[in-house]
């Protein structure tokens, strides 16, 4: 495959799973994370406190909501080790996806994106694996999560600005960002070069 197929084949992937990701997110727009009974003054306003269960809404939302957001199949079950957390099947196509959540409501940080040992040996071993990001954009009010509809942004590893966090070898940004396109063995390449504490070969 050329390098503008490559990079054309990416920004197709991230807008076929940005146009599912939108569905799922109009079919339901917000949720109670628990009965208010249970937490009567309401959930800290940390991410970190709901992530993995907002994660989880959105990938089983996916699943089961599979053909109104025009997918075949969903693949949900992922060890805690694997860089993506589902698997979303459309036609031929196989799209990895790793479910990102933010606080609408605050300021944008750099955030830790991946390690980038993991990053590097499945993008050297594996030719034909494309992982995306999907970062939500939402709004929490005692136990209610909102998703915010025109805040989910979709990109790619391989087109990140790479800065890597020597204080943990991962690679660190802002979920919204400007592209740089490079081809995969660019990306390779930058994160051999980059990699603070792992020796890559």
């Amino acid at each position: 495959m050329s390098v503008d197929a490559d990079i054309t084949r990416i920004k197709q992937d991230l807008s076929i799973v940005g146009a599912v990701f939108d569905a799922v997110v109009k079919i339901l727009p917000a949720f109670h994370i628990t009965d208010e009974r249970v937490l009567p003054y309401g959930l800290r306003p940390h991410t970190r406190s709901i992530s993995w269960i907002t994660e989880q809404v959105i990938t089983q939302q996916t699943k089961y909501h599979g053909e109104a957001v025009g997918v075949d199949e969903v693949d949900i079950d992922m060890p805690d080790t694997c860089l993506h957390d589902c698997v979303i099947h459309k036609g031929a196509e196989r799209y990895y996806v790793n479910v990102k959540i933010t606080n609408a409501a605050t300021r944008d940080n750099k955030n830790d994106i991946a390690a980038v040992e993991k990053l590097y040996m499945q993008y050297r071993e594996n030719p034909s694996y494309r992982l995306i990001y999907a970062c939500f954009g939402i709004l929490f009010e005692n136990v209610r999560i909102t998703f915010v509809s025109d805040y989910i942004h979709l990109f790619s590893p391989q087109f990140l600005p790479i800065y890597v966090n020597p204080r943990n070898d991962k690679i660190q940004a802002f979920y919204k960002h400007e592209p740089q396109y490079r081809t995969r063995d660019e990306f390779l390449s930058l994160l051999r070069q980059n990699s603070r504490s792992i020796v890559l070969e």
